[in-house]
């Protein structure tokens, strides 16, 4: 198939995606956004169309995993979790428990230490996932590979694991 056939089919097809976006959104203007952004990355991935496949289902799920990933950023953003009552469980170890905080206080510090001790290529991405960016997210905003998010995330926990060993019991 041409470009301009791709092209030609798209926009015959685009005017029934709107109905669709309008039920996922419920708001006129998100669906217009919803549709000229499935448009565009239908546009940005025709090389990764199959000749003979179903063009209109390919647009529906195109557009149906975008609105699902914008929905998942806006709720991952603007949910804030009262853990407070998670807190009280958290090192419980008896050798991290004092009266006056001064053994959690060292704690911290190395951990801080430990971290800020990592290169900054394996730091950056493994405290983005730390605060709960996922590994694509983290791979579009730093412009490198998936595979190399993870590795990266992997051998910054591998080199804090080495750096905290003092604070591993029993091992």
């Amino acid at each position: 198939m041409t470009s301009l056939e791709f092209t030609d089919q798209v926009q015959k097809i685009s005017y029934s995606l709107k109905p669709v976006a309008m039920n996922l959104t419920r708001d006129a203007d998100d669906a217009k956004d919803l549709v000229q952004e499935t448009l565009l990355k239908a546009m940005l991935n025709k090389d990764k169309f199959k000749t003979g496949t179903n063009l209109k289902a390919w647009l529906y799920t195109i557009m149906r995993n975008t609105f699902i990933n914008n929905y998942n950023k806006i709720t991952k953003r603007n949910s804030n979790i009262d853990s407070t009552e998670y807190f009280q469980y958290f090192n419980t170890d008896e050798n991290y428990i004092t009266h006056n905080g001064a053994s959690s206080d060292f704690v911290v510090t190395d951990i801080n230490a430990a971290i800020a001790g990592l290169s900054a290529d394996y730091r950056t991405p493994f405290m983005m996932y730390y605060i709960g960016y996922k590994y694509l997210e983290i791979a579009e905003k730093l412009q490198i590979p998936i595979g190399t998010v993870k590795n990266r995330i992997h051998i910054a926990r591998k080199e804090l694991k080495q750096a905290l060993k003092t604070y591993a019991p029993g091992v």
